[in-house]
C-alpha cells in the first residue's frame, strides 16, 4: 500500500505537469522511464514481498524509523507476516471478530518491540490495510 501510493503520487504529479504544459513530451517520457526504473530497482534486503510491505507500513512514520533500527523493523515485519498468516482464514477481513483478534495480535507485537505508542494506532490500521491488500491466507 505504501509503495503503491508513493508511485501513484509520482505518476499523477508527472501527468498533471504534462497536462498543465509545465513539461514537454520528452521530459514526461524521461520521468516515466525513471519511475519504471525505480519500480524495478526496489531494494533487495532479504525480505519477501509481504515482509517488505509490512516493513514499509511500519517505516512510513519518520519518528519510528529514528527511534528503531532497520533490523528491528525487519524483525517486526517478519513477525507480522507470521501472525497474519496464523490468524487469518477465508474472508478474514470481513469478519469483525477475526479483525479484532488480528488488531490485538498486531498491538502486542508492536508493544513487545517498543514501537512508539503514540504511533501504534496508525501503524495497526495501516498494517491491517496492508494485510487486506495482500490477502494473506
Amino acid at each position: 500500500m505504501v509503495q503503491k501510493e508513493a508511485f501513484s503520487t509520482r505518476l499523477e504529479q508527472a501527468i498533471a505537469r504534462y497536462h498543465n504544459r509545465s513539461v514537454d513530451a520528452l521530459q514526461i517520457l524521461q520521468e516515466l522511464i525513471a519511475l519504471a526504473k525505480d519500480l524495478r530497482n526496489e531494494p533487495e534486503d532479504g525480505l519477501n514481498p509481504a515482509e517488505r510491505a509490512f516493513y514499509d507500513a511500519l517505516a512510513l512514520n519518520e519518528s519510528a524509523v529514528q527511534l528503531m533500527s532497520n533490523e528491528e523493523l525487519r524483525v517486526i515485519a517478519t513477525e507480522l507476516v507470521l501472525t497474519v498468516r496464523n490468524n487469518s482464514g477465508v474472508d478474514w477481513w470481513k469478519r469483525e471478530n477475526v479483525r479484532a483478534r488480528m488488531r490485538v495480535a498486531i498491538k502486542r507485537i508492536l508493544n513487545r518491540h517498543g514501537y512508539p505508542p503514540d504511533l501504534a494506532t496508525e501503524a495497526v490500521k495501516l498494517v491491517l490495510r496492508q494485510a487486506e491488500a495482500l490477502a494473506i491466507v
